[in-house]
This record gives structure tokens, sequence and C-alpha cells, in this order.
């Protein structure tokens, strides 16, 4: 009988490996790319038949990774929309998107990822999933299912990875931040040990697939109850009339027990809007109520009308009609230095100021191509202004959502009739307000 384990291990240590990566989106296209560096094959799969047809041609449509590199990589990487390609897989990566439905978690595309694939599985393969999800998901979704065909742990290895990228965080480049890894047993999560140190710096262990689905979890609603604390204590300080990153900048002289965290528009992107939502809905299934979970999250939405009002405020004051106003967004993306528009805080304000029938507004992000915004739940065309002191002094006031460091900042702060600054670029003055 073969030693399926010892099989795996010699490739992994010979680099005789192939892997699929399924779903190509902003996690499982730098991992297809980091991977390609270090096995003899890379798979990607995605469903998306439009990505599949671009990166065939060597074509980016994520704006960190240039042509160049796709290209670098094309001599022993394939992509597909169809599964067929699976059986020649020795590991398959889950990177398929979780988002929220209706604030419950959608696993949709994990699930029908995961059966798109089960007729292509054999013996002798590792299958890992990558996507975030609430604690047991890897055992109820995929190893239970693996049961009825195979022995998990003899024939075919089961396990679970949190993805850890910071996009546009240059410094901590993919295969330096640590991977935590697990498995559905120890020789699961040993052999998948084995296989990601072929790429990742600093690999550690967790005790269990539970444990590691919950600290990705525990990363990202530790960030957003920090980020909504911040975010009130910015709208207290401003009662007082005091700027919160003064205080921040004296608090943080102290030399333990004070981490800092700015202040912005609310948080946004795939993880921590979302992750917060998972362990919630899972905790209070079993009968606990997360408070500060809840808590944080309703500050982090509540932000976002916070801004608007300040932004109406200023309108009245100004004696500038709302219907006759023109307002300015700098920043599209949910950070600075990238073009993710996902769980955007500025997308949810121009719905805002629309209610509020607002004449125009525009946007500047250097990193949007378009003026035409399609995402899952934003659909409207927008103008894409580009900053010059003759565009600036056309808008009543301009808002600072994110801080790309593509900005002309003393442009901006010279020949803007008024700006909201949401992300403590400018001292404040009679033109000048925090947001």
């Amino acid at each position: 009988m073969e030693n399926y384990q010892k099989t795996l291990r010699n490739k992994i240590i010979n680099k005789k490996l192939s892997v699929g990566i399924i779903g190509l989106g902003y996690v499982g296209l730098p991992l297809t790319m980091l991977l390609s560096k270090h096995v003899s094959n890379v798979y990607g799969f995605d469903s998306d038949k439009k990505k599949i047809q671009k990166l065939k041609k060597n074509i980016s449509y994520i704006d960190r990774i240039d042509n160049k590199s796709l290209n670098k990589i094309k001599h022993n990487t394939i992509y597909s929309h169809s599964f067929i390609n699976i059986k020649n897989c020795d590991v398959i990566i889950f990177c398929v998107p979780t988002p929220l439905k209706k604030n419950q978690p959608d696993l949709s595309y994990l699930r029908n990822s995961i059966k798109s694939v089960f007729e292509h599985l054999k013996k002798g393969q590792i299958i890992i999933i990558e996507s975030t999800s609430y604690p047991r998901t890897t055992r109820e979704e995929l190893a239970n299912k693996l049961q009825k065909n195979f022995t998990i742990g003899k024939d075919i290895f089961v396990g679970f990875s949190p993805e850890r990228i910071d996009p546009g965080n240059n410094e901590n480049k993919i295969n330096l931040i640590p991977k935590v890894v697990s498995g559905y047993s120890n020789n699961c999560r040993d052999i998948i040990y084995q296989f990601y140190r072929i790429a990742f710096k600093k690999v550690i262990k967790a005790s269990s697939l539970e444990a590691a689905e919950f600290s990705k979890l525990l990363e990202n609603i530790y960030r957003s109850v920090n980020i909504g604390f911040i975010n009130e204590m910015k709208i207290v300080a401003n009662k007082f009339g005091l700027d919160i990153y003064d205080i921040l900048n004296l608090a943080e002289t102290k030399p333990y027990g004070f981490v800092r965290f700015n202040p912005g528009p609310g948080i946004g992107g795939h993880c921590i809007p979302v992750d917060p939502e998972y362990l919630y809905w899972k905790a209070k299934k079993i009968g606990i109520k997360a408070a500060f979970i809840k808590l944080s999250a309703k500050i982090n939405v509540n932000i976002i009308t916070y801004i608007k009002n300040i932004i109406l405020k200023n309108l009245r004051k100004q004696k500038i009609s709302f219907k006759k106003s023109k307002i300015l967004l700098l920043g599209l993306s949910y950070k600075k230095n990238i073009d993710d528009l996902r769980e955007s805080s500025s997308l949810k304000l121009i719905k805002l100021l629309n209610k509020e029938n607002i004449g125009l507004v525009s946007f500047s992000d250097p990193y949007i191509k378009t003026n035409y915004i399609n995402t899952r739940d934003f659909n409207q065309k927008i103008r894409n202004i580009r900053i010059t002191a003759n565009s600036l002094s056309k808008f009543d006031i301009v808002v600072l959502m994110t801080d790309h460091d593509a900005f002309d900042y003393e442009i901006i702060k010279n020949y803007s009739k008024f700006i909201v600054d949401c992300r403590g670029k400018f001292q404040t003055n009679n033109k000048i307000v925090r947001g």
C-alpha cells in the first residue's frame, strides 16, 4: 500500500509539486505568483472567464501586480475556469470569497468550489482552505464530506491556513508574513507545515483547525474594535474642541500598555468589516452575545453618517444650496495606495450624499482608472477628477477619505475652498476641519 504522506514529503523536499489555487483574486493571485517560484507547476482556477482570459494574455487586473510579473511565471502557470486539472494537483488551496449576505456568512462560493472539485479529487492530495470563515468551517464543509470517500490523514490531507495579505503594504511581503497552519490531524498539519515552508520564511503550527480559524477572526476583530474605539474618541474630542491627533501623540509617549490606532472614515476591505460579523453570528448560534463586536461595528458604520453631517453642516454655514453644491472625495479605495473598492467608505458616503440631493459628487483617485464604478453593492457613474489648482477651486468642499501617497497635499491645502480631513493630514484652521 502506497505511503501517501512519504510520497508527498519527497515531492516537497525536491520541489516537484503541482499546486492548484482556486480563486484568483486579491489573495489567490499573489499566492499563485509566490508559489510559482518554488514548485513545478501552478494551476490557477477561477469561475470568472474574463479573469482567465486576461491572465492567459499576461494582463493583470490587480493594481499591485503588473503584466511583466505575470509574464515571468507563464512558463509554469496554467489558468482555467474548468476544474479538470485538479487531478494533476498535489496541493489544492481554496482562496475564494466568503462575504456577508444579510449580516450572515455566505459560504456559497466556498461550497460551490468544493462541490466542483470533488469529482476530480484523488488519493495523495493536500487540501487547504485559506478563505476566512468561522470556527469549524473546515471540519464541517470540507473534512466531513471527504470522509465518505477518503481516510483523512492517511490517503488525503486536510488543513486550514488563514491568509494575512496586507494590500498596499510593501514592507510586509507575502512570504515574510508568518504563516499559521493547522490540520485535521497531526500528520495533516505536519505535511502542510512542510509544504508552506517551501515559500514562507516562518511557519507556525496551530493546535487545531478551529484555533487557526479563530485566530484570523481575532486579528481583524482586534482591529475593528480599536478602530471603532478611536473613531468614537475622535467624535468626543471634536465636541471638546480638541485635536484627536494631538491627544494620540501625547498618549503614545507612554512606554507600555498603549498601541496607537488612528481614526478614519470607517473600515473597509474584505476582512475587517466582515470577519467580526462571522464570529458574532457563530457565537450567537451557541448562545453567546459578543457585545463588543456589535458595538464596534455600529460605531464604524455610523462614522460615515458623522462625516456626512459635517459636510452638510458646513454647506449650511457657507449658505450653499445642497442641490447646487459640489463635493469632491479624495480617494475611493478603502485604504491608501491600492485600487481595492471592497466595502469602501467613500462609496458608502456617496450613497448618503445622494440621498441628501447633493448637486454633484465627484472623486479623485490615482488608482481607479474609470468613471464607472460597479461593485457588488454599488453601480454608478462618477467623475474621476485630476487634481489641479483649477479643478480643486471648483468644489465647495473637498473631503480627504483615503490618504494616498500620490496626492499633492500642498496643492490640496492651498487651492481647496474647504477641506474635511478624515485622515489627519492637515492642521485644522478656518477652512480645514476634522472628519
